[in-house]
């Protein structure tokens, strides 16, 4: 051998494993990214339900005289949309109001308003994320004096 050329070595193996991290890093990004989607979508929805539940306790509190006067059911629910402004879009609120007696005297003593919402963003084809659909009933005690 002549003393100006050197014997290179290789440190690579060839037992056929080259490019198995990269399958199992592509695996794992995506189910990671498919669980961030679940979770904000979740998040979005929890968001959702407390807007509604929230605006829909201030329209029963307004109707039942909780600021006073007592609202009409016309001035309560205009209250309501208009905090719920991307619920009613596309038929995705429902209001509906009733007065039980609760005391048995024959006169209303609650004012109860059940709000039905889909949540308006975009859903996942074939998926169930929870707290899409909001159901749900207030029931404030009307002021009066007695």
């Amino acid at each position: 051998m002549p003393a100006s050329a050197s014997k290179t070595t290789s440190s690579r193996s060839s037992d056929g494993q080259e490019g198995s991290g990269l399958i199992g890093a592509l695996v794992g990004v995506s189910v990671f990214l498919v669980l961030l989607l679940f979770a904000v979508h979740l998040v979005l929805n929890l968001y959702g339900a407390s807007v509604v539940t929230a605006a829909a306790f201030d329209a029963a509190r307004l109707r039942a005289g909780g600021s006073g006067a007592a609202a009409s059911e016309a001035e309560a629910e205009a209250a309501l949309l208009a905090l719920l402004g991307g619920y009613r879009d596309g038929g995705r609120l429902d209001v509906s109001w009733t007065y039980p007696d609760t005391d048995g005297d024959g006169q209303p003593d609650t004012v109860a308003l059940r709000v039905e919402a889909e949540h308006p963003g975009p859903r996942l084809a074939g998926v169930d994320v929870p707290f899409q659909h909001i159901d749900r009933t207030i029931s404030v005690r009307q002021e009066r004096l007695r």
